[in-house]
């Protein structure tokens, strides 16, 4: 069974590289928003949406004493991404800060854009990866803008290419492109990790990978990507950590997002469950 779902999910990444421009490790095609469930800890699927505070917390959680939040769950991060994180960002902690000091624009166009496509506003630092937020980034290849976008898809996106008048180098324009390109790969692969993969490879490097380790977690499968996509993963990662000092549901793989959720859900029972039971001693208290 395994086999044919993914002989099929090969042919359908063989259709769209077949649509779309692939340089430089890019591939993007279009795609249509679809709209995402909302943050609700009693799901039992992994959700496209989920909102923290600035502590790392999801804001799903009903109001707690602050001791009960010192023991709510956070997204830890993975084990295999630590070491990586922590040498990129004090390698590059001067030029990020750099960055973040001009990141307020970018980011509130983003932010609009994305929430109007039904995705998580983090997304938003592969901007940074891409382009270090710079609209008039360009590659030897052809890649433009703050999305690095190739011509083929960008059109295919109905931007206007070339000269003068290049809406790859618009902001907004190209993020609403950049928004379907995500939709799209996330729809295919259902997990973000995945998702930045296959914007950087393409989906059929991404298939390849998951064809030659037997695994949809990006972590036992990324010895088959190509060296360029496994640090672009973990540059976002890192990206996310030094702009929000936690992670989301978008540094996670589908199964520790799953786990994560469940465990979220299991917190808020627990805590019902005691405020329920010292209800009931107090009222029997009072009776007596």
């Amino acid at each position: 069974m395994f086999k044919r779902k993914l002989k099929k999910a090969v042919f359908i990444a063989s259709s769209f590289l077949f649509m779309a421009a692939t340089s430089g490790g890019k591939s993007v095609a279009d795609a249509v928003p679809n709209p995402t469930d909302t943050c609700d800890v009693s799901a039992g699927t992994a959700l496209n949406m989920h909102a923290f505070d600035e502590t790392g917390l999801c804001v799903c959680l009903p109001g707690l004493t602050a001791e009960q939040l010192l023991l709510a769950p956070r997204i830890q991060l993975n084990k295999h991404a630590g070491k990586f994180v922590d040498d990129y960002l004090d390698k590059n902690g001067f030029f990020l800060g750099k960055i973040k000091d001009r990141s307020g624009s970018y980011f509130n166009v983003i932010d609009e854009v994305f929430s109007k496509y039904d995705l998580p506003v983090e997304l938003k630092y592969l901007a940074v990866i891409e382009s270090k937020l710079n609209n008039n980034a360009s590659s030897g290849a052809g890649a433009v803008g703050l999305w690095q976008l190739m011509p083929a898809p960008a059109r295919q996106f109905g931007l206007k290419v070339g000269g003068k008048n290049d809406e790859r180098r618009h902001t907004y324009k190209s993020s609403v492109a950049a928004a379907k390109c995500l939709v799209y790969l996330h729809k295919m692969f259902d997990d973000w990790l995945l998702t930045l993969a296959a914007y950087n490879c393409g989906p059929g490097g991404v298939f390849k990978a998951i064809k030659k380790s037997g695994s949809r977690n990006f972590w036992v499968l990324q010895q088959y990507l190509p060296e360029e996509t496994r640090k672009h993963v973990k540059k976002f990662i890192a990206m996310h950590y030094y702009f929000e000092e936690h992670g989301s549901l978008t540094t996670l793989t589908k199964a520790e997002t799953k786990a994560h959720i469940s465990a979220v859900a299991d917190f808020v029972r627990k805590q019902e469950e005691q405020k329920t039971d010292t209800a009931v001693v107090t009222t029997e208290t009072v009776a007596r």
